[in-house]
């Protein structure tokens, strides 16, 4: 059995196709989906969406939304999203280091706040890309 994933961001559909198990960042933790899991509506995190296919994982990075499951589908609608092999290890690496920078001179709570999610932004992709090298090592 399987699950009909769509994942849907402002610009384009990022993936929409049959797997077999989702583990979703929300703002409560992380889920885990398999087929026939009970209806819900959850909030989405900036954090990984972890795929499986048959028998190999896919990430994409997820940079916050919403998530209704039901009926062995599952559509994500988030703000943004890449794929890992979307994204380049070595400019991802320089965005980190350009936030972690802006937040160190963050001045004001809100400066402070902005700089935060841009960090957890850039932390969330080059963690794609790693956790790629990862999977792609282990086959």
């Amino acid at each position: 059995m399987t699950l009909n994933l769509c994942v849907l961001t402002p610009n384009r559909i990022v993936w929409d196709s049959e797997v077999k198990e989702i583990i979703l960042s929300t703002n409560s933790g992380q889920i885990g989906v398999l087929p026939n899991h009970a209806p819900i509506a959850t909030a989405v995190d900036i954090g990984l969406l972890r795929i499986r296919l048959t028998d190999q994982w896919v990430t994409v990075a997820l940079m916050g939304g919403f998530a209704r499951i039901g009926n062995n589908e599952i559509t994500i609608l988030g703000n943004d999203a890449e794929i890992s092999t979307d994204i380049d290890p070595q400019e991802a690496q320089q965005a980190l280091e350009k936030a972690e920078d802006n937040l160190r001179k963050a001045e004001g709570k809100r400066q402070a706040i902005e700089a935060n999610l841009a960090l957890r932004r850039a932390k969330t992709r080059v963690e794609a890309c790693l956790l790629y090298t990862s999977d792609a090592a282990d086959e």
